[in-house]
Order: C-alpha cells, then sequence, then structure tokens
C-alpha cells in the first residue's frame, strides 16, 4: 500500500462494487499540516447512494446471518493479519489525512488490530445461558440473533480504530453494515473495508458511502430498513440522531461529548502526574472525547505541579505529524482551530491566567496548517465556561482544591461522564474516588486516555446513552437476546400458574 502517491478519486463501496457516487462532486481530503496536500478526492453521496448501500446490505443480511459466527470470525481473524502486515502504511497515510503524530496513528491502527483479534475470538463465545426450568421435562436457554442492517457513523479523530469498534462486533454477530466515516477522514476507514474485502467478507455485508452529515448521515439515519445506528461525536448531533430514531424504536448508540478531569492530590508523585495531564491534555492536540482538559490540583502540590506542567507545556514541539521531533500536530481544520481560538478569548474574559500558549502559529513551517500552541490556563475556577464546555483542542485548564471531597465535587458538577482520573498514594482516597467519580471510566495513577479493547467504552449523563463500545458490551448491543424454552413434557405445562404448588 503505497502512500505520498497523486490524489486520488475514491468511490463508494456498495454491493461488492466501488462505484461513483450519483452526484457526481468530490470531497477534498487535504493534510491539516499542509492544506497544499491533497490527500484524495472521496464521494460526495446523496440520499441516492445511502439507499442502494442500505439495500446492498439489507440484501446480504439473510445469508450472512445463516452464516456460522466461527466463520465469520474467520474472516476477521484474516482482516487482522492484514491490518498487522500494513499497520506503518495505514499509519503514515492517517497521519497525513488528519494530522496526529506518527506514533498516535500507529496506535490508532493497533487499536483496530486488537478490535479485530477480539471479535473474532467472539465468534466462538456468542455465549447464552442454559438454565434449568421451574418444570420437569422442560430445557430452558437464550441464545443471541443479530439485529439486521447497521448504520455507523464515526468521527475524524479515531479514523480507523472507532470503525473497527463499531463494525466488528457487529459483523461478528451476523449484522450487515453501512458505515458513513467522517468527511475529514475517510481514508482511513475506506482502508479497514479494502482489508475487509480482501479477507473475504462477502458482498454487501459491509458498505461505505462517504459525505457530509447533512446529505449522507441523515438518509442513513432515516432509513426504514436501517435497524440500528451507532454514532460517535458531538452531544448535540447526538441528540438529533436519537430523535430521529425515537419514532421508529431504533437500536440507538450514542457516544459524545467529555468534559475529562485529573485530580491531583497532595501525596501524588507529582512528576508522574505531571507526565498523565501533558499527554492527557496535549495528546491527538487535545482532540480526543477523553482528553484531560481539566486538572484539579490540591493546594499543598498547587504551586509545584503548575510550575512543571506549565514548563512542559512550553517545551513541547508543534509541527507536521510525520516528523520524528514533533509531539504535537495541528488540529483537524479551520472551523475545529477557531472553535479553539474563541475558547482562549472567553478564558482570558473570564478571569482565568494564560499561563503558556494561547496563540494561533500561522508563519514559516506553520503558515499552511492549522496549529496551535500548547495553552494552559492556571487558577480556574470549576464554572468558567472553559471548565464546562467541551473545547476539543489543546487548552487546560487547572484548578486548585482542597480535598478529595472538593475534587470528586468538582468532578462531577459538569454535564459530561466519560472518563476520569487521580494521582494519589493513598488507597483509601483510591477507592473512594473510583466509587465516587460519575463516569464511565475512572483511572488511578495514569491519564483519562488508554482505553483498553477488552473492556466496555462509554460514558454517563451527557456523554451517552447508557450503552458501550469495546468487550462483551458491544456484543450486547450488536445482538437480540431470543430466550427459547423447550417442552419435552408432552402435555400442557403453565409455568407459574402450573408451579404455583
Amino acid at each position: 500500500m503505497a502512500t505520498a502517491v497523486a490524489p486520488t478519486a475514491y468511490k463508494n463501496y456498495i454491493g461488492g462494487e466501488w462505484v461513483s457516487p450519483a452526484s457526481g462532486k468530490g470531497i477534498e481530503n487535504r493534510n491539516p499540516a499542509n492544506t497544499d496536500e491533497l490527500v484524495g478526492i472521496f464521494p460526495a453521496s446523496t440520499e441516492e447512494d445511502v439507499n442502494l448501500a442500505v439495500e446492498a446490505a439489507k440484501n446480504a443480511f439473510d445469508s450472512w446471518r445463516l452464516t456460522p459466527a466461527p466463520k465469520r470470525a474467520e474472516i476477521l481473524y484474516r482482516a487482522a493479519e492484514i491490518l498487522v502486515q500494513r499497520k506503518e502504511d495505514i499509519a503514515r497515510d492517517m497521519t497525513r489525512e488528519m494530522g496526529k503524530v506518527l506514533a498516535e496513528t500507529r496506535g490508532d491502527v493497533q487499536e483496530a488490530i486488537d478490535m479485530t483479534y477480539l471479535m473474532a475470538g467472539e465468534g466462538r463465545r456468542l455465549f447464552g445461558q442454559t438454565t434449568p426450568s421451574e418444570l420437569p421435562n422442560k430445557f430452558a436457554m437464550s441464545v443471541r440473533s443479530p439485529i439486521g442492517v447497521c448504520g455507523l457513523i464515526t468521527p475524524w479523530n479515531f479514523p480507523i480504530a472507532i470503525p473497527s469498534w463499531k463494525m466488528m462486533p457487529a459483523l461478528v454477530c451476523g449484522n450487515t453494515v453501512v458505515i458513513k466515516p467522517a468527511q475529514d477522514t475517510p481514508l482511513s476507514t475506506y482502508y479497514l473495508v479494502q482489508v475487509l474485502e480482501e479477507a473475504g467478507l462477502p458482498a454487501g455485508v459491509a458498505n461505505i458511502v462517504s459525505g457530509t452529515g447533512t446529505l449522507a448521515g441523515s438518509p442513513l439515519v432515516n432509513h426504514p430498513d436501517v435497524k440500528l445506528i451507532s454514532f460517535t461525536g458531538s452531544t448535540d448531533t447526538g441528540r438529533i440522531i436519537n430523535e430521529a430514531c425515537a419514532p421508529a424504536f431504533k437500536h440507538v448508540h450514542l457516544e459524545m461529548g467529555g468534559k475529562n478531569i485529573i485530580i491531583v492530590m497532595d501525596g501524588a508523585n507529582i512528576d508522574l502526574a505531571v507526565d498523565g495531564a501533558i499527554w492527557g491534555g496535549f495528546g491527538t492536540s487535545g482532540q480526543r472525547c477523553t482528553a484531560a482538559s481539566r486538572v484539579a490540583v490540591h493546594k499543598k502540590v498547587y504551586g509545584e505541579f503548575t510550575e512543571k506542567f506549565v514548563a512542559r507545556a512550553k517545551k513541547l514541539r508543534v509541527g507536521n505529524g510525520l516528523d520524528a521531533d514533533t509531539d504535537m500536530g495541528p488540529v483537524v481544520n479551520e472551523a475545529q482551530l477557531q472553535t479553539v481560538m474563541k475558547y482562549v478569548e472567553i478564558g482570558k474574559q473570564e478571569g482565568a491566567k494564560l499561563a503558556a500558549g494561547g496563540h494561533r502559529l500561522d508563519t514559516g513551517k506553520y503558515a499552511k496548517g492549522w496549529f496551535f500552541e500548547p495553552t494552559v490556563f492556571i487558577d480556574c475556577n470549576p464554572t468558567m465556561r472553559i471548565c464546562q464546555e467541551e473545547i476539543f483542542g489543546p487548552v487546560v485548564s487547572v484548578m486548585p482544591i482542597g480535598s478529595l471531597d472538593e475534587a470528586i465535587e468538582v468532578a462531577n458538577g459538569v454535564k459530561y461522564g466519560l472518563s476520569s482520573s487521580i494521582y494519589t498514594r493513598n488507597i483509601n482516597d483510591a477507592f473512594r474516588a473510583q466509587r465516587d467519580l460519575d463516569t464511565g471510566i475512572v483511572y488511578v495513577n495514569a491519564p483519562t486516555i488508554g482505553a483498553e479493547t477488552h473492556l466496555p467504552f462509554g460514558g454517563t449523563k451527557q456523554t451517552g446513552n447508557g450503552h458501550r463500545e469495546s468487550g462483551l458490551a458491544a456484543i450486547d448491543f450488536y445482538s437480540e437476546w431470543k430466550t427459547v424454552y423447550m417442552d419435552y413434557s408432552d402435555r400442557l405445562q403453565r409455568a407459574q400458574i402450573d408451579n404455583s404448588e
């Protein structure tokens, strides 16, 4: 798989064929570190394309659901093997289209590899229950059944990992899928679909339709033959999707915003906490739903922590993610950059002290990209907008706290509940924090990022709607429980009525 080639006009993948969009139009995919570089031109799909993809998925469903799960899993296993071979090439192209540094895009691909292997293993472990009946000569069990056509809408910040989170459990459960990748980063998802095709996935089982949320995403959400929607993105868009799916009672999974916190207690390893806050706040230029955009530090160590944290933030090297000496790449596009700049001004107006960064980088090697300095506000009040609202950029707000109780109150005082972290050497504080922090993920002595594929991923409050990605939780979402009673008594048995004595 070559990289740095002439720009290619990509097509949709529908029913096992690569086909041009009905509109005949394309969307440019440009390198956020150098907008002169055109990575590719991707379909500007419309409802007509979505309808064809859903029809293909619907037609393929019966044969795929009847394919034994271990056989479905063998295809996934072969796909994982191909991903291993192509990890470096895919990672380099992902940096070109998304901007994050090469070490991170390698991790993104590795996550897809891990998820694909994991779900391949589940093909022989789609467990139900067998249980004694309360009546004689009767057998009771539960089995999993696929749901049907799944519509998957994925974000730009993890262009192959998150598509794998959705596609692999859906496929191993016997569903067919139509995926709409983010318009900023479709190439990585195209690679994933190509790999599945090469691994032997039958035509129509996985389809990709590229385009905008309005013209391609909405028709997918509203299509009557799509039985399930899984969406990762903003809370505002998630709410719209949830409302659109409600009349048809579609299965809906929403993975949305976060305003995550790192708590640093007075007995913590401060240097380790600084390492975690730097990685949590500025990894992927802060463009993670799990990014640590808030840090609450005990007053006893506040001065030491902020001095070290600010110094480290100022030393981070910003640049093209393909350069070996780059610590942080650009943000994904001009709109995201403008959002970051807006929130920096809000922070200043609110009275937070700007201790590092705060400026767009747009001269010299930065002139043709969407770069922003790693930015730190200190002496923040938890009620400030920069401490309450998701920025999705390299901006971290540091707040002083006087106790664990106060820290937990601050942590829980936002509308999101995805990830939280505490740095402490006090085991009692660690256990209290993991119990009382109202987030779907809690880390102790580690930053708010670093989820593993075999455990549930997701959050509380306005971060999600109760479902989870990854691990067995994903299998639960992409399958229906079917309970089976087999009565071999050769007479009518009426459960609780005949069992009441």
